[in-house]
């Protein structure tokens, strides 16, 4: 029986998105940005001790090579012709650090990450640091985006910051902090010696995740390319946003050796060719161009085709990224807001920035409602139990469970729920909850328009809560700006394959507007008057003001003051009893 013959599909795109819990493989039409085939695999984060997040880069990468197996052989069951496939981008898990050896290419150590609360400090704070565990990973592994051990790094460095507050922010951008990766990869030299050595024999190499996977696609240590991208470079703390470079003050400040850090490219460009074995059914990828890289916030940024200034897309998952693209324009905040290269789509072509904010507590606290709270059993749960009441019946709820973010950095601040009547019920807490994830989201916007003077005429999201309705009506209610949302889910990949199918010398998707694929859309307009919704926000903001204050600090030398409110009454019973016993003793009393 004769074959069947091969679907023709115009050019098809790949892409690799590699995050922190999961990488898959994504291939798309580049006609049409249809989603063809893709398959997803699990991968494992170790905790070796309180505070540390660490991943294998060995088992990154071989999730990466099962990924796109799989992918080619669904796309075979298919009837796909996966010779068709042009291209590859990849976007990954940011700030995510790993050092390897060039000669071997083993990695050196594991992964080591960043933490996972929002970083920005105050809009005066030069440095922020996140609370840390203290401890050692093992060998092997690289340092992942969550990781908190490196706090006593940030203090040392913030004691040798030049005479200039800003001499980090006004370079890169961001806050010194333990977020990002130079501090890790400083703490990498200071505390392990396999680094150390590499670095003294000039066999070390460092990079991002991209840069790993780059590097190891394409042929390794037999010619790997070692490159990264301006937005993965810029999340490093040592790339300067002006100069598209790394920065030599800023390598000397760090003490980091430049002749270890990957080179630059655009987010669009040929970095070089994969790779792969034979022994796979994924050999026929062999020579395929890896053509696009971004950082995954970029990337779903570009996916959403925000290529206009003053556009934002917000992702929703445990915590809310929001991007505002600011144009060819660098803004620098005055609410605690990061200032990042948003993307750079050709050698050629101009660099864009963004601002960014995060959210520190959207679906956690949907998860808090179902594990302390009990009152859903599946995070599911909470759109339903919010239909049923359609109001938070003047309910408020404060997430503020670590303290207030930005635009407000309080510390002191702690999660409340006020405004409560006998007639609260559990359906009024979980609509106001969902109700705090979309305040918290206008909040972080309303700053951005204030440091950028871009109103906003719409917000595009995408993440995993978008698939609440409720979610998405109330968020259209609260900002009063229509929210957007495309039916295809998968923003972070697409915008990976467009950055790849758009490279020079690949040329099967054009980024110019009029050429870019209409992807459907779900839309939700604000369905209440201007004027209710200023009144819930102005409320929300008042109750806001009620979760400040909750925590004092005291210092250790003062002791605990219950102690000395207990002092009188003590010295009243001891001398109540002196004195009982002195009169029993001389009336003679037995």
């Amino acid at each position: 029986m004769a074959a069947a013959k091969k679907a023709v599909l115009g050019p098809l795109v790949g892409a690799v998105d590699q995050g922190t819990s999961s990488t898959r493989f994504l291939v798309f039409n580049s006609k049409t940005a249809e989603l063809l085939s893709h398959h997803q695999v699990e991968i494992k984060q170790e905790f070796p001790r309180e505070g540390w997040v660490e991943q294998d880069p060995k088992e990154i990468l071989q999730s990466v090579y099962e990924c796109i197996e799989k992918t080619c052989e669904k796309l075979g069951q298919l009837n796909i012709d996966i010779s068709n496939i042009k291209a590859i981008g990849v976007s990954n898990q940011r700030e995510t650090t790993v050092v390897w050896d060039k000669l071997t290419g083993e990695p050196l150590y594991n992964a080591v990450a960043a933490p996972v609360s929002p970083v920005s400090p105050g809009p005066s704070d030069p440095v922020a640091v996140v609370p840390s565990g203290s401890s050692v990973p093992a060998a092997g592994t690289s340092s992942v985006w969550l990781d908190l051990r490196t706090q006593s790094t940030v203090e040392n460095l913030s004691k040798r910051i030049p005479g200039n507050n800003n001499f980090v922010k006004s370079k890169t951008g961001l806050p010194l902090s333990t977020y990002f990766s130079a501090v890790k990869l400083r703490w990498l030299l200071d505390n392990v010696r396999k680094v150390q050595r590499a670095v003294e024999e000039d066999r070390a190499l460092f990079g991002t995740i991209d840069s790993w996977l780059i590097w190891s696609l394409t042929g390794g240590a037999n010619g790997g390319v070692h490159c990264t991208d301006v937005t993965n470079a810029s999340r490093t703390m040592l790339f300067n946003i002006h100069s598209l470079e790394w920065d030599k003050e800023l390598c000397e400040f760090f003490e980091i050796p430049m002749k270890i850090l990957p080179n630059v490219r655009s987010s669009s460009e040929i970095y070089g060719l994969m790779k792969i074995s034979h022994s796979l059914k994924a050999g026929a990828l062999e020579g395929v161009p890896i053509s696009g890289c971004l950082g995954d916030q970029s990337a779903a940024l570009v996916g959403q085709m925000c290529f206009q200034d003053g556009q934002a897309k917000n992702t929703y998952g445990t915590g809310c990224f929001l991007l505002c693209n600011t144009g060819r324009k660098c803004v620098f905040s005055e609410h605690g807001l990061l200032t990042t290269v948003a993307y750079k789509l050709g050698r050629d072509k101009p660099v864009y920035y963004a601002l960014e904010g995060s959210v520190a507590i959207a679906g956690a606290v949907i998860r808090w409602l179902r594990d302390n709270l009990g009152i859903i059993q599946t995070s599911e749960e909470i759109e339903k139990l919010a239909k049923e009441v359609g109001t938070s019946y003047g309910c408020y709820f404060v997430p503020a469970f670590s303290g207030l973010y930005a635009p407000y950095w309080e510390p002191s601040a702690r999660g409340i729920i006020c405004g409560l009547t006998q007639f609260t019920n559990k359906c009024h807490i979980a609509f106001a909850a969902l109700e705090a994830v979309c305040f918290q989201t206008r909040e972080i916007l309303d700053a951005m328009n204030r440091d950028c003077g871009i109103p906003l005429s719409h917000l595009q999201v995408d993440g995993g809560m978008t698939n609440n309705k409720i979610l998405m009506q109330l968020q259209a209610d609260i900002l009063y700006i229509p929210v957007v949302k495309p039916s295809m889910p998968e923003t972070t990949a697409l915008g990976a394959a467009m950055a790849a199918g758009a490279a020079e010398g690949v040329g099967v998707w054009s980024l110019e507007p009029e050429d870019l694929s209409a992807v459907t859309m779900e839309r939700f307009e604000p369905q209440i008057n201007a004027e209710e919704s200023e009144i819930r926000y102005s409320t929300w903001k008042k109750a806001v003001m009620k979760s400040v204050g909750w925590v004092t600090t005291q210092s250790s030398e003062s002791g605990d003051p219950s102690i000395f409110c207990s002092l009188p009454l003590g010295f009243f019973i001891v001398s109540s009893m002196v004195m009982l016993i002195g009169a029993r003793y001389i009336s003679g009393i037995p």
